[in-house]
């Protein structure tokens, strides 16, 4: 199918083609309320599952409901389903009939327009829903307000081509991501096993040494004692050290950072208060950063590969001894410091098997930031097709079989 020119006719700014029309969402679709649920009618197990917007998005822990429900309260396997409130967007409900909560509408498309085709109008118009958001982090849109909202409607036979091409690019999406999950199971699993020796790489051999941390790293503590404006960094959970203004994309720290550490480049910090989560990173950008006072920072010698550190700090088994310490600690001032960090016990191997595994860790990751990659390109495309098909701005030209349908 090629795009083609039609002759248009205005509408609230753009243009759209002369045998489409203007409609409100309430015109074309019907939007059903869920259940509004008190705490105490949510139970922990029962005849119904209460679909929630937590499990909407997330796949979060589920509650339970014994209520017998009019028939129109339930989801069933394939029904279009939209959250309205915190957390935005349609979706196709896939699985068994389930009770939905208030904060999530069941959507059902008129004889005016295919079911397919709705869906992605509703995913085009949560875009604009969120581009006029004014501030704040919590946001919902009434189901008056939702119903009055204007959409462009096509012809059925042009409905259905539109929505197949978007569907094309939503597989693309999905089977890319599920790509992802693989690679993600599968550098999971060389983790659990090239880190701990249960597995080792071919060439390599020999018993791995224990030691404790501070036998192979030793503690730095540098203050901007001359108030260099430097980058200042931030530790998450899963992406180690980032800039802070950029990854939270506002101001979180203070105006005077003369009392800041400074991480060089090659050191590794850790959130003094929140490493239990995992909160551990490692400086390799930038000749010099800032961080909190709160944070610990230090550096291993020549007989450690840091990123094969990184990765061990990192694991799932550090993590756990993290949390452990923590919770045993009996220090007023919080959090696991250096001194009860370093004395954690870890099993290294040769520097040179160090640096294999590293690589071949490191070779995963970028498959799967590739992959990651792919996927938000992908996105970029759809989202551009949107634009430009539910606008009319591009047309599909339609066979005779497709204008039959």
């Amino acid at each position: 199918m090629k795009g083609k020119t039609e002759n248009t006719k205005p509408f609230y700014n753009p243009t759209i083609p002369s045998e489409w029309e203007v409609k409100t969402l309430g015109e074309v679709a019907t939007f059903i309320n869920g259940k509004a649920y008190r705490q105490d009618e949510l139970l922990s197990e029962g005849k119904y599952k209460v679909l929630r917007v937590g499990n909407f998005f997330t796949k979060g822990d589920w509650y339970y409901s014994d209520l017998e429900m009019e028939e129109d309260k339930y989801v069933f396997d394939g029904d279009l389903m939209y959250a309205w409130s915190a957390s935005f967007g349609p979706k196709y409900w896939n699985g068994e009939k389930t009770i939905f909560h208030y904060h999530i509408w069941k959507v059902v498309s008129s004889k005016l327009i295919t079911k397919q085709f709705l869906f992605f109008l509703l995913d085009f118009d949560t875009e604009k829903i969120f581009s006029s958001k004014q501030g704040g982090t919590m946001f919902h849109i009434t189901k008056g307000d939702m119903e009055k909202r204007k959409v462009n409607v096509p012809p059925l036979p042009e409905q259905k081509a539109i929505a197949h091409i978007l569907g094309l690019m939503d597989s693309a999406i999905n089977q890319n991501n599920q790509l992802i999950a693989q690679k993600e199971l599968r550098k999971k699993w060389l983790m659990q096993n090239l880190l701990t020796g249960k597995k080792r790489l071919k060439g390599f051999g020999g018993e791995w040494t224990e030691i404790h941390i501070k036998d192979v790293s030793k503690e730095i503590s540098i203050r901007n004692k001359s108030d260099k404006q430097l980058t200042v960094l931030s530790c998450t959970k899963y992406d180690g050290l980032v800039p802070s203004l950029e990854y939270f994309g506002r101001k979180i720290y203070a105006d005077d950072v003369s009392t800041y550490k400074v991480v060089p480049k090659n050191h590794f910090a850790y959130a003094t208060n929140h490493i239990e989560e995992g909160s551990i990173g490692y400086q390799e950008t930038l000749d010099e950063a800032l961080i909190s006072p709160m944070y610990t920072v230090f550096k291993t010698d020549s007989s450690i590969n840091d990123n094969f550190f990184y990765k061990l700090l990192k694991s799932h088994k550090l993590v756990y001894q993290y949390q452990n310490r923590m919770e045993g600690s009996i220090d007023r001032r919080g959090g696991l410091r250096w001194d009860s960090f370093s004395i954690i016990k870890v099993q290294i191997p040769s520097y040179e098997e160090q640096t294999a595994i590293a690589q071949l860790l490191q070779a995963a990751d970028k498959e799967i930031q590739l992959l990651k990659t792919k996927t938000e390109k992908l996105r970029e495309q759809k989202k551009g097709m949107m634009q430009v098909l539910l606008t009319g701005k591009k047309r599909l030209i339609l066979n005779n079989k497709e204008r039959k349908e």
